[in-house]
């Protein structure tokens, strides 16, 4: 399993959606509910219309079995209401091109991440950054790591925190700043 690492810099974030709005809307979609719910990708490619409501996602998890709700984030309602105007309940919300309503695989969410990483030039990106990506936004404008350590149902805040990079950032700002006099 690769390591990957959230998207930090949020003028990055703001490019990719701009390039994924005018490429392809479904792309657009399933980055949008990443990085605004937190969601594994396998949630997020299993999520129908009917999961849909006003005002939030309610689905079963894939990996915990746990029924979750998940309230709207303001940036994501909008563009997922909007999508999804017209769809019948139990269609797919990131469909494949390949069959009758099957999602895509995880192979090609992964691959349209990857494409991300190419075109972006970025490093250390997979389907986990989008959801590692929620978290460490959420935890530098909360600081927060006993919500976000619920929202992702991680056992300890530490592994909330070295989940979404926040204790590698320490120990790079650390060795960065190391010397050996002292003032």
């Amino acid at each position: 399993m690769n390591f990957v690492e959230p998207i930090r810099n949020t003028d990055m974030i703001e490019a990719i959606l701009k390039h994924l709005k005018n490429k392809n809307e479904r792309d657009y979609i399933m980055f949008l509910i990443g990085i605004y719910s937190g969601l594994r990708i396998s949630d997020i490619l299993q999520l129908r219309v009917e999961h849909i409501h006003t005002n939030d996602i309610r689905i079963r998890e894939k990996k915990t079995g746990k029924q979750r709700k998940i309230v709207l984030n303001r940036r994501l309602k909008g563009p997922l209401l909007e999508y999804i105007e017209g769809k019948d309940s139990w269609e797919y919300l990131i469909k494949s091109r390949e069959g009758f309503n099957q999602p895509i695989r995880r192979d090609r969410a992964y691959r349209i991440v990857k494409d991300l990483e190419n075109y972006f030039r970025m490093d250390a990106v997979g389907t986990h950054t989008l959801r590692k990506t929620f978290g460490y936004h959420y935890y530098q404008a909360t600081k927060d790591v006993g919500t976000l350590q619920k929202i992702f149902n991680h056992s300890h805040p530490n592994v909330t925190l070295q989940y979404i990079g926040i204790i590698q950032d320490d120990i790079d700002t650390a060795m960065r700043d190391f010397k050996y006099t002292y003032d």
